[in-house]
């Protein structure tokens, strides 16, 4: 299929525009990977204290028989559900690599911050920069340099982006991404969000809105709503960084596990092929993660974020990956591509489907196979197997064959695609193999791309005299695409909950919350804002949000103009937006505006930020240590980078 026009158009003035920075990053990775092996390169003390606490076998292979070592990077904690099953990988992927003659180390560990637990909390404002401490930590960790491969273990919102922009500094390695799946459905998100909306109405008690939560999050997994941790997987699936079909896997499962000796045989080029079964080989490397990440690759994210509706939240942290690559995109290349590219899914917040219905439905397989053959997305890319993308429209199962013989299991040959291993009296063969997603099972969360939800993409761009901002129109009813009503300016998140509660906002408002960007606090998520807003709207109201905060990638029905650029804090728009001045929050035609004269509006003078709100946002909860990252950070559009 030929590659859409206007794809095309965006690709071509990406790589236009990111011919220097791009040329200069290829040029680094490419002396990085002319040097010698590191186990040959450095001095004897430094190889001999990379290896010291190796088993004396594993020593040998990697210096005698030059087999490669893998670095591991592990956001394990079990804070996180979706992280919790990742304790048990390391010892896995050591096995697995062993059977292939190759070694494996734990190069480090990286923070992971659960967003669900610090959400509307002081810790919140960590939560952006978290993502470029995860990349430095990243970093740290691949800097011991002795290793020819990384595997990176980790799901969630700041994490994923965070060791992408590290793994990319270290660009020359072959890289694959290894997730642990989202926990099975519990109480459904339809079924939550009204319990919440109830409590924010005082309807309900803290115990019943605890039993609900406790319904919804209940065991190791991602959070099974599509948020920013599940759009971070369809990403990585769409740019060809994991195993194909890894990202929806529940953990536990038998398939889960194999999927993660997969990534190991992949990243040491020894991959199953995905249609056939039968082995790569070593005919079949891995390239390395700077070359697979490319303008094409990160136009294919972009493409299935507004395909599936994803979150907000990457219209930040794919700017600032891809910045790590050498590549510059901006909010102008999203809308774009949204004005062709179909609303594939409808996943809960954009739908009532969870993940699992997602999966199950087709999953990402679907979606990508449905964006290729629309043309929609470029197959002609590198990813980590050998088939390419289209690898990717296939759906991972396995074949389990219980074989009694007697004594021991032989392991299988490094060239063998499959897995034995000793049950009881047994040897159990487990085959992988991919067939392709077929038609939807459910077309009420997938669609063919001939027949979408909706023929354009679920993200908007808006400018006008607030600034340049984005919504999230894939869950808004259309009625609610265009707002215009009185302004009630807020400080902060806890003055709009007293506002509401007071009875304060029982009218159509456009509600302005201000000093919330990345150099006045961090730029938190303000999640806590959607029941509040929620419960106005179902009241009749025509409400809308106007931040240059965040939102979760769990907004949903209340359209919410967000990242407004520039902040508040450094001079922006909303410092001179007064309560009762007229917004117009226009999804439909792209507009953010103050219906104020023009005269009156540039001779209107700024706010500043209250000195006592700056004060408290500046310590507490470990906020003292951030403020080199909150003075250094760039403007949302950018990434919100604190390292360029």
């Amino acid at each position: 299929m030929k590659l859409h026009p206007q794809v095309h158009a965006v690709t071509e003035r990406i790589r236009t525009r990111s011919r220097t920075p791009r040329n200069e990053y290829l040029q680094r990775l490419d002396a990085a990977a002319a040097r010698g092996r590191g186990a040959d390169r450095m001095g004897c003390a430094n190889v001999a204290h990379a290896f010291a606490a190796l088993p004396a076998h594993d020593k040998f292979r990697v210096v005698a028989e030059k087999a490669p070592n893998i670095g591991i990077v592990n956001a394990y904690n079990d804070m996180l559900s979706a992280h919790a099953p990742l304790q048990h990988y390391p010892d896995l992927i050591k096995a697995e690599v062993r059977r292939h003659g190759a070694t494996a180390q734990v190069a480090g560990g990286v923070p992971a911050m659960c967003d669900g637990v610090t959400q509307g909390t002081p810790a919140m404002e960590l939560s952006l920069f978290s993502r470029d401490v995860i990349a430095m930590a990243t970093a740290v960790a691949l800097s011991h340099d002795m290793f020819d491969g990384a595997l990176m273990l980790g799901v969630c919102d700041k994490i994923v982006p965070g060791l992408l922009i590290g793994a990319l500094q270290f660009g020359h390695l072959p890289t694959v991404f290894v997730p642990a799946g989202p926990m099975t459905s519990g109480l459904s998100n339809n079924e939550k969000a009204k319990v919440r909306e109830k409590a924010a109405q005082g309807l309900v008690g803290r115990a019943e809105l605890l039993a609900a939560e406790s319904a919804a999050y209940h065991g190791p997994g991602t959070c099974t709503f599509y948020g920013t941790a599940n759009s971070n997987q369809m990403l990585l699936e769409a740019m060809g960084l994991h195993v194909p079909g890894t990202a929806f896997v529940n953990p536990g499962e038998d398939l889960r596990a194999e999927l993660t000796r997969e990534a190991v045989r992949t990243v040491l080029g020894k991959a199953t092929l995905g249609g056939g079964g039968s082995p790569a080989g070593a005919g079949a490397p891995c390239p390395p993660i700077g070359r697979i990440v490319d303008e094409r690759a990160i136009v294919n994210a972009m493409v299935a974020l507004l395909a599936t509706g994803g979150s907000t939240n990457h219209l930040i942290h794919w700017v600032a990956v891809a910045r790590a690559a050498g590549l510059v995109i901006d909010w102008d290349d999203f809308a774009a591509l949204s004005e062709v590219v179909p609303l594939l899914t409808r996943v809960y917040p954009n739908g009532s489907a969870d993940v699992n219905q997602f999966q199950a439905a087709g999953g990402p397989g679907y979606v990508i196979r449905e964006l290729l053959d629309a043309g929609l997305m470029h197959a002609d890319v590198l990813t980590v197997r050998p088939a390419g993308l289209r690898d990717y429209t296939r759906i991972p199962s396995l074949s389990v064959r219980p074989e009694l013989v007697e004594g021991l299991a032989t392991p299988s040959t490094p060239s063998t695609p499959s897995t034995q291993f000793e049950t009881g009296g047994a040897v159990r063969t487990e085959a992988l193999t991919w067939h392709d997603a077929g038609a939807s099972k459910d077309d009420s969360v997938v669609r063919p791309s001939s027949a979408p939800f909706s023929a354009t993409g679920g993200l908007k761009l808006l400018q006008g005299n607030l600034g340049r901002s984005v919504i999230k129109t894939s869950a808004v009813p259309d009625d609610r695409h265009v707002i215009e009503a009185p302004a009630r300016v807020f400080d902060s998140q806890e003055a709009l909950h007293a506002a509401f509660k007071a009875g304060e906002l029982d009218r159509d408002v456009v509600c302005v919350v201000r000093w919330q960007g990345p150099q006045a606090n961090g730029m938190p998520e303000l999640h806590k804002l959607t029941p509040p807003l929620a419960v106005l709207q179902g009241q009749g109201h025509r409400v809308a949000l106007v931040t240059d905060g965040r939102m979760s990638g769990a907004s949903g029905k209340v359209p919410a103009a967000i990242h407004v650029s520039p902040e508040a804090a450094v001079g922006g728009p909303l410092a001179r937006v007064r309560d009762g001045d007229r917004i117009r929050v226009d999804a439909d035609a792209g507009v953010l505006q103050v219906q104020v004269p023009d005269a009156e509006w540039a001779a209107r003078a700024a706010d500043a930020m209250p000195p006592a709100l700056a004060a408290a946002n500046a310590v507490g909860s470990g906020r003292d240590l951030f403020a080199a990252m909150r003075r250094h950070a760039v403007t949302a559009e950018e990434g919100a980078c604190t390292w360029l």
